[in-house]
């Protein structure tokens, strides 16, 4: 009777084992098949739907519980992204123009379930490149093509300002914004070279002028100048400069002879110059 007893008690522990397993199983069934819960990323965040409606919340990063089959969470990502479009555009001067830009943005976090809700996943192709190209066409047609190469920089600026503008009213907001590279025509960019060339040259006949110039002001001046030392030393001159001039120059004969007197004799034959002004003296 007590075995029987103990057997009983043994088969209920067993019934009441087995049935809590069963019912762990299950729970844990429901939860992996239904997955009351969500994790949301770095960088991304979460648009939550009930039934397919978007709702105002937005899950940051992390995990989130959700209602099952009810909710569903749409994820976005919200880092910097980048987007290099080639467009093709007319200066002001009617010349075509190949622009390739680069554009870095994100879209706004706080506003992820709107560009979900109004735009979708795809916004890239349906707002991002759609902007850039006009923008680029709007800006290119008010400067001309050699303004398009000198101010490059206004003319990035001005994109980037008109993007941003634009792009905003998306909820995407605009990072940076640059232009890798302008081409024009084969016959503009002769042109181009053609004109930088002649400038080029023209510089160089101007300097080569300046040179000429110089040169010829200083030939002048310095004929000047020595015209005006000649007209200074005739002014100069007096009798007894040039009796001056002579005793010098006696000296100077005197001190090249040696004492030897010539071998003939007569008139002239004696090397004394100014003999006869010393004995008259």
């Amino acid at each position: 009777m007590e075995n029987q007893e103990m057997n009983d008690i043994k088969n209920i522990l067993k019934k009441g084992q087995w049935r809590t397993i069963i019912v762990v199983v299950l729970i844990l069934f429901l939860l992996f098949a239904f997955k009351p819960w969500v994790q949301v990323g770095a960088g991304e965040r979460g648009v939550v739907q009930n039934f397919g409606a978007v709702q105002d919340v937005v899950l940051n990063e992390g995990i989130h519980f959700k209602i099952p089959v009810v909710q569903t969470v749409e994820m976005m990502d919200v880092r910097i992204q980048k987007e290099v479009t080639d467009a093709a555009a007319s200066s002001s001067d009617l010349q075509d123009v190949a622009l390739s830009v680069a554009l870095n943005f994100h879209i706004i976090p706080s506003n992820a379930n709107l560009v979900y809700q109004t735009i979708g996943v795809e916004f890239k192709e349906r707002i991002i490149d759609p902007a850039i190209q006009e923008v680029m066409k709007a800006v290119s047609a008010r400067y001309t093509a050699e303004e398009l190469i000198t101010k490059r920089p206004a003319v990035s600026s001005e994109i980037q300002t008109a993007l941003t503008q634009r792009l905003l009213e998306s909820h995407i907001s605009v990072d940076a914004f640059s232009i890798i590279s302008f081409s024009f025509s084969q016959t503009f960019t002769d042109a181009i070279e053609a004109k930088q060339t002649a400038e080029q040259n023209a510089l160089k006949a101007k300097r080569d002028l300046d040179r000429i110039k110089v040169e010829a002001q200083q030939t002048i001046a310095a004929a000047t100048a020595e015209a005006e030392a000649l007209r200074l030393q005739k002014m100069n001159i007096s009798p007894d400069l040039i009796e001056l001039r002579k005793i010098e120059a006696n000296l100077k004969a005197i001190e090249k002879w040696n004492g030897i007197l010539p071998g003939v004799t007569g008139a002239g034959a004696i090397p004394f110059i100014g003999v006869g002004g010393a004995t008259n003296q």
